[in-house]
């Protein structure tokens, strides 16, 4: 199984999917891919999310995991469906133990110092920063992270493809996560993929 390190350096943006109908996922999915972001985090916000992970999970070269995971019984779910990773808004004690003892690749959303150090204490190493600009943008990611050497971020929650580098220049930070690369219901799979490759060409 991959680990989240790896997961998070695939790509430098990890698109976040809200997908509404389970007919639009793999044609949303290829064309990601196609652009070159083969990580895609599908939110569990709608009844077609776990069925959406499913399908998605048959796109050659798609690596394909669950976000907006709140509690254990959502994780589990997650897990049946197939996902290759967790993402979680914030971080419980009840979510991390659970999501520690099952082994999978796990990205837990952090806003402050406690977060970092309840994150600590379950042997982890990786956060998602969550949400980003309204919790005070770069200025408080560099602040949070300092006093704790070797933390590495996914900054998500209103970054834009006009500023994510700014993001990624961060030495902490080796992704972000999107919102921006798919509009709720689309299915445009040439503007999907248009916005994927400026996205992946970040990395460059």
């Amino acid at each position: 199984m991959r680990d989240i390190a790896r997961i998070m350096q695939t790509a430098p943006v990890i698109p976040v999917l809200v997908i509404e109908r389970v007919e639009d996922a793999v044609p949303v999915a290829e064309a990601l891919v196609a652009g070159g972001l083969r990580v895609l985090e599908v939110t569990l916000r709608t009844e077609a999310a776990l069925d959406a992970i499913a399908a998605m999970k048959e796109v050659e070269g798609a690596i394909v995991g669950a976000g907006t995971v709140t509690n254990p019984d959502e994780l589990q779910r997650a897990i049946d469906a197939g996902s290759e990773f967790i993402v979680s808004p914030g971080l419980t004690a009840q979510l991390g133990e659970a999501a520690v003892d099952s082994g999978i690749p796990f990205l837990p959303g952090i806003a402050t110092a406690g977060d970092i150090m309840r994150g600590l204490d379950l042997g982890l190493a990786h956060f998602k920063f969550f949400p980003a600009e309204t919790s005070g943008g770069i200025a408080a990611l560099k602040a949070l992270a300092g006093p704790f050497g070797g933390l590495k971020f996914c900054p998500t929650g209103g970054i834009r493809q006009q500023t994510a580098a700014d993001w990624l220049a961060l030495d902490p930070v080796l992704c972000v996560g999107g919102s921006w690369l798919v509009q709720k219901g689309e299915v445009d799979r040439e503007a999907i993929t248009a916005r994927a490759r400026a996205a992946a060409a970040l990395a460059t």
